[in-house]
């Protein structure tokens, strides 16, 4: 059963990190297009909301006290976890570039590593902080962080970013055992949508839409079609696929899986884009997936306790 669970919990985790991987195949024709980052992002949240709240309802049976019970919990996972990340992500590349911010927001596996460390005052496992560094290795060579001025506000809004994901793990580790998994997704998108919405309405964030015809997959096609693509896969299923990976994972092993998401950006770019690979970024790939496999292979207390228990000799029936 745990193998099984394991094997979903996996195979749903990469999942999520291919459907967050080919969001930025999916905007990039609305951004090209003249549309604003920040319209784009609140326009796909509210698409996931949109396709999620009556599967949410369902999960609930339309009662809506467990949602008010958890709150703060759905308040903080939208506000921080998915508004937050989101603004604090592009703020960064307004003042650094790119591959930075990326680098620093996927810090988040070893930040929850160290965390971990930290606050319970037990050194990880050799195999985890092995496979953590083995990871932010391969994270540098797919990333390749280029040159430019390092503004402090600019390495402040990626960090920020950064100890969101960390949020977006660790609630959902924990606020879904008392709360449907799609509710909280649904909730938090609700709130994030509206997060955004403020920031836009004062200015925090510039919200520009160019409603034309958009170049798509080799082809032309409307506005909405990037847009609703983007919403319903990116964002409705890759949350929810990350949510259950969590529940079936923990959110070390299924932060590790996230980094995924930086290898399937890049085939996909090669693939749909013609933005092929060098060698040191497929290296980059082999060296994180490596890292997520030591990871996985960290003993927990209940492996070491199965292990204990001898096994229990044969009784015979035998007069």
């Amino acid at each position: 059963m745990r193998a099984s669970r394991g094997i979903v919990g996996i195979a749903l985790g990469l999942a999520a990190g291919l459907a967050f991987g080919v969001g930025g195949v999916f905007v990039k024709p609305l951004l090209e297009a003249g549309w604003s980052p920040g319209a784009a992002v609140l326009a796909r949240i509210s698409i996931a909301a949109a396709i999620l709240v009556v599967p949410a309802l369902i999960a609930l049976r339309f009662d809506l006290r467990p949602l008010w019970r958890a709150r703060w919990t759905v308040l903080l996972y939208g506000v921080v976890a998915v508004a937050g990340v989101q603004f604090a992500f592009y703020a960064s590349l307004e003042r650094i570039p790119v591959s930075m911010t990326l680098l620093i927001e996927y810090l988040a596996p070893i930040a929850l590593v160290l965390f971990a460390w930290v606050t319970t005052r037990r050194m990880p496992q050799l195999i985890v902080l092995g496979g953590s560094a083995l990871a932010l290795v391969g994270l540098w060579l797919v990333i390749g962080p280029g040159g430019g001025d390092l503004d402090p506000l600019g390495l402040a809004f990626a960090a920020i970013a950064m100890i969101g994901v960390c949020v977006y793990y660790a609630i959902g580790e924990r606020a879904t055992e008392h709360l449907p998994p799609v509710a909280l997704i649904a909730a938090g998108f609700v709130v994030g949508a509206v997060a955004l919405g403020i920031a836009g309405l004062v200015g925090l964030m510039p919200m520009e839409a160019a409603l034309v015809d958009v170049d798509f997959l080799g082809g032309t096609a409307p506005w909405w079609v990037p847009l609703l693509t983007v919403g319903a896969v990116s964002t409705a299923f890759a949350y929810s696929a990350g949510i259950a990976a969590i529940r079936l994972l923990g959110s070390r092993v299924s932060s590790f899986l996230g980094l995924s998401e930086v290898i399937f950006a890049g085939i996909v770019g090669w693939i749909l884009l013609g933005e092929a690979l060098g060698p040191l970024q497929i290296l980059g790939g082999a060296l994180i997936l490596g890292g997520i496999v030591l990871v996985k292979l960290e003993r927990t207390p209940r492996d070491a306790a199965t292990e204990a228990v001898p096994e229990p000799l044969p009784v015979s029936t035998s007069a």
